[in-house]
């Protein structure tokens, strides 16, 4: 049986049922079931508005069309009216109706013979495969409108722009690609595509869609958590690098458990050895793990930075997206087992690399290991060099002193709680519940990153802005002392 009223589409909600109709089902009839938006999320979206918002000045003498998607008819008459004036040379948020699809155009270029160009705006460097029926769709309602189109495209940030320090060169900063002929292949499925989602939100039941690893690729789907609500503890999408096929393949046999999975069933050394620490429940724990923990020199240093990335460059000489670090935190276990902290944290809204390297190479001295979770820190380091190569033999010889200890437990430790990751959100709660990252205002790398950029904000209250400086200090210095401990209790181990 039918349902009496069916949604009407967006191009939001025609993207998502091509990913997922349950995904389109939730969002038309079930969108409280959708997990809350994060504030390192939050501030992703705004990133993005900000970078639509310079990309309309490449187009001027145009109109803003103001109207909010709760006002679409609304919206759809005032880009008529501006359609209808020739001195309207772009159009931004355009809004349109056809085919029972609602869309927002970022911006509508006018040309002289009375056609026009669609153009998406993307916070990313590059053409994703996920755009182009971002854009069909569009290119669809538009002339189903009745608009002539004569070029499509996505208008993008430039990696390889470098900002000078002084005012935005846009044309730089920015890059078309033209997709016209891509879309226009594609306009062939986009009918039949609309009327499908239709016809599935038109019946009862909502579709039914078993989780997978494209839920949350190339974006994880806010309905994630509802969806995955069910799973069983040691869900077999939680064997780390498990394959879709190989998912795919143990869910057919009616597997959902890492413990049921047959021991003929092939797998990675790495996954059969989490298959059997789930089975029983146990740690693994391999012969040359001490010596790895121990093979060391005085004094031990446990370093960690935080860095920001953003879209469009702060900085005199960075580049959209470039990697810039701003804050450290070394803890210093010494021979008689005292343990020191030291740490840095810009708090001025300037480069911070020059004062970042300075008082780095200061903390860490020319001796003693360097313990790091993973190998980011070195690639952070090999990005200062390049700015300051001035700095290069000494922050070479750091970087030669660096030990991985993620490295380390991933080749020599296993415990069933890593839920088959080994970051350092998963490995310190599995072996030291106490030291839970729960108890943080920031608890991970991006809401750091964005939290730094509201403390640099003068708009900020200035009580906020302690308040946040205070959350990063703690963040980082919780990250080192965690490689501490972490190391500590796994050499009791023995």
């Amino acid at each position: 049986m039918n349902q009496s009223y069916v949604p009407m589409l967006s191009k939001s909600r025609f993207l998502g049922g091509l990913h997922c109709p349950l995904n389109l089902w939730y969002q038309c009839y079930n969108r409280d079931l959708a997990s809350e938006v994060s504030p390192a999320q939050q501030a992703i979206f705004d990133m993005g508005h900000e970078v639509g918002r310079l990309a309309t000045q490449l187009y001027p003498i145009g109109v803003l069309i103001e109207e909010d998607h709760m006002h679409h008819k609304e919206a759809v008459q005032s880009t008529l009216s501006a359609m209808k004036d020739p001195n309207v040379a772009a159009i931004y948020e355009a809004a349109f109706i056809s085919d029972g699809v609602r869309i927002r155009v970022d911006i509508l270029e006018r040309l002289n013979d009375g056609a026009w160009n669609l153009i998406e705006v993307k916070s990313a460097t590059s053409v994703k495969d996920l755009y182009l029926p971002d854009v069909a769709v569009q290119y669809h309602v538009l002339t189903g409108s009745g608009l002539n189109i004569r070029t499509i495209g996505i208008l993008h940030l430039n990696n390889q722009y470098v900002y000078d320090g002084n005012q935005l060169d846009l044309d730089g900063l920015f890059t078309f690609s033209e997709l016209t002929a891509e879309v226009l292949d594609l306009q062939t499925e986009i009918p039949s595509q609309i009327a499908d989602l239709k016809e599935m939100l038109a019946e009862t039941d909502p579709p039914e869609i078993y989780p997978s690893k494209d839920c949350i690729s190339p974006y994880k789907c806010e309905f994630w958590e509802h969806c995955t609500a069910e799973m069983p503890k040691y869900w077999v999408m939680r064997l780390g690098g498990i394959s879709q096929t190989k998912f795919n393949q143990v869910v057919e046999m009616g597997v959902e458990d890492i413990a049921q999975i047959p021991e003929s069933f092939p797998l990675s050394a790495l996954q059969s050895r989490m298959r059997v620490c789930v089975a029983n429940r146990e740690e693994y724990i391999d012969p040359d793990l001490l010596d790895e923990l121990m093979d060391l020199e005085y004094p031990i240093h446990f370093l960690d930075f935080e860095t920001m990335g953003t879209a469009i460059p702060r900085y005199a000489g960075t580049r959209p997206y470039q990697t810039i670090p701003f804050q450290w935190s070394d803890h210093i276990l010494h021979q008689d087992g005292t343990l020191e902290h030291q740490e840095f944290l810009s708090d001025e809204d300037k480069d911070p690399r020059e004062e970042f390297a300075s008082t780095l190479i200061e903390s860490l001295g020319e001796s003693g290991t360097i313990f790091i979770y993973t190998t980011y820190e070195k690639g952070v380091l090999n990005g200062v060099i390049e700015h300051l190569p001035h700095y290069q033999e000494q922050l070479l010889a750091i970087t030669d002193r660096f030990k991985d200890l993620y490295a380390i437990i991933r080749r020599c430790f296993y415990h069933p709680e890593f839920q088959g990751s080994f970051s350092l959100k998963s490995v310190l709660p599995a072996i030291l519940p106490d030291m839970s990252y729960e108890t943080l205002s920031i608890q991970e790398g991006n809401q750091a990153s964005f939290g730094y950029l509201r403390m640099l904000d003068t708009s900020t209250p200035p009580a906020e802005r302690e308040k946040i400086k205070e959350d990063l200090l703690r963040y980082c210095g919780h990250d080192t002392l965690a490689m501490v401990r972490i190391r500590e209790e796994l050499i009791s181990r023995f």
